[in-house]
């Protein structure tokens, strides 16, 4: 992409000043400000999040829904609420199809739990691609052993995209659910999950996205694709830990049995049997983290306060120009490069170990990720054991990655 074709991208967005709004992005390292490249791993929180946190514990901390004091019911009200939020994020079409999970990898696996569990037996199948987070590969593993099911993996090319000529192929008699990341972690290839989701219900499969990458980088309209499942993450959409979404169609979410048993699930036990509760009342289990969901609630709200268009622009022109950076650091290759990228560059640089790179980036006050990223196969199937990574948010600026390729250059003096 030609410098020009850069500026016009990503000129407009005032990531600098945004940048003042996270209070650890103030760190300095020798004088310098410290340089945040992993935003694949876990986003920084901005301010208003870590303030709507505490705000709770100091004035609403209590249990939810069965209380029927004031705290309580405060607590109720700021944890329903934050439902709603995420409802009118992702555009559901009502908060009951809202579950509140730890992350997406919970999600995943309550989804091999419930409808798994209830209907897929030996001989299904169940469709995941070779570019998946292992979240998404050792749920369905452990399923069909428990189950006798299949897995069939979508292959990749060497560029980094699916082969959708064989995803479709896939799709048999005998496929009970397509599960797919939306996003690439490993190399930020964006799939054409709206085409997924047709081809699927073509063949009367349904489908669950892992959006966990895609929710910090996309719109996310969950009439508009269709999916029958979708999931993602707080921590990486500026909110907290340990909260994150599963999204359901009311009517699937409403045929599918229990995940976990406990308080809240429930609308009436005795020792001869229970009653279950509705959705989604039925997969929340109990005392769920409010205080993550109202984290969550400020999360969407800081999102959503931003210029989504100019947000967008901006991260692609951070691409854009790391990618232009990057082509000037000797025997650096860029791994992955699909033809919709988003959020992300893995590269190595001769033969260095990525955890080298790492090392040495850290020293010059730059983090980035390194490793195999949680997609062994698909580090196996390019002929990797490794990369480094450097994943974009909204606070990241042009200067950040002109650091991080001074850095690049320490190391290339050091390892030749």
């Amino acid at each position: 992409m030609s410098k020009a074709a850069v500026e016009k991208i990503s000129g407009a967005f005032d990531a600098e000043t945004l940048r003042e709004e996270f209070p650890i992005l103030s760190e300095q390292r020798d004088g310098r400000r410290l340089v945040y490249l992993d935003s694949g791993a876990t986003t920084q929180k901005p301010r208003a999040v870590i303030r709507e946190i505490e705000r709770f514990y100091e004035e609403a901390n209590s249990n939810v829904h069965r209380g029927v004091h004031l705290l309580s019911e405060r607590a109720t009200e700021r944890f329903e609420g934050a439902r709603e939020k995420v409802r009118s994020f992702i555009n559901a079409r009502e908060a009951r199809e809202i579950v509140f999970v730890r992350g997406t990898t919970e999600a995943v696996n309550l989804v091999a739990g419930s409808f798994g569990r209830d209907r897929i037996g030996e001989g299904d199948e169940i469709v995941i691609t070779h570019m998946e987070h292992h979240s998404n590969i050792v749920p369905w593993q452990l399923l069909a052993e428990q189950t006798g099911a299949v897995l069939k993996v979508v292959p990749i090319t060497d560029d980094g995209e699916l082969v959708l000529e064989e995803y479709e192929r896939l799709l048999g008699p005998r496929t009970k659910l397509v599960s797919v990341i939306y996003i690439s972690n490993s190399l930020g290839t964006v799939n054409p999950i709206k085409d997924m989701v047709a081809m699927a219900h073509t063949a009367g499969v349904p489908v669950l996205v892992d959006a966990a990458q895609a929710a910090a980088h996309r719109r996310i309209d969950v009439i508009d694709l269709d999916c029958d499942l979708l999931a993602f993450s707080g921590h990486k959409l500026y909110g907290p830990t340990g909260i994150g979404v599963l999204y359901g169609k009311a009517e699937l979410l409403e045929s599918m049995p229990p995940y976990q048993g406990g308080g809240e699930m429930i609308l009436s036990v005795s020792f001869e049997g229970t009653t279950y509760n509705t959705i989604p009342g039925r997969f929340e289990a109990g005392t769920p983290n409010v205080a993550g969901a109202v984290g969550l609630g400020a999360a969407i709200d800081f999102v959503s306060s931003l210029d989504r268009d100019a947000a967008e622009a901006h991260e692609r022109g951070l691409l854009a120009y790391g990618a232009e950076r990057l082509a000037d650091v000797p025997d650096l290759s860029i791994v992955g490069c699909p033809r919709e990228k988003s959020g992300a560059h893995s590269f190595l640089v001769g033969d260095v170990h990525p955890h080298d790179i790492g090392t040495v980036l850290d020293a010059e006050g730059v983090a980035v990720r390194t490793g195999h990223h949680c997609t062994q196969p698909l580090m196996e199937r390019l002929g990797l054991t490794a990369t480094a990574r450097a994943s974009f948010g909204v606070y990241n600026t042009r200067q950040d990655i002109d650091r991080l390729v001074e850095g690049l250059g320490r190391v290339t003096e050091m390892f030749g």
